[in-house]
């Protein structure tokens, strides 16, 4: 399994699945800036993947 760090995609279709808080879609759209980033991206991560199972096994 490769992993992309720079991919972006998860995040954009994430930004369309649902509202965030503000601070969430600005370090959705603009990146990590540091440790507390990362660890908040990393939760919404794991968020958008369990929305996306869901969504896809609706379809």
């Amino acid at each position: 399994m490769t992993n992309k760090w720079n991919d972006k995609s998860w995040q954009k279709d994430f930004l369309n699945m649902k509202s965030h808080s503000h601070a969430d879609a600005k370090l959705l759209m603009g990146g990590v800036k540091g440790l507390k980033d990362a660890w908040r991206l990393g939760v919404l991560h794991v968020e958008y993947e369990k929305l996306k199972k869901i969504q896809d096994q609706q379809q």
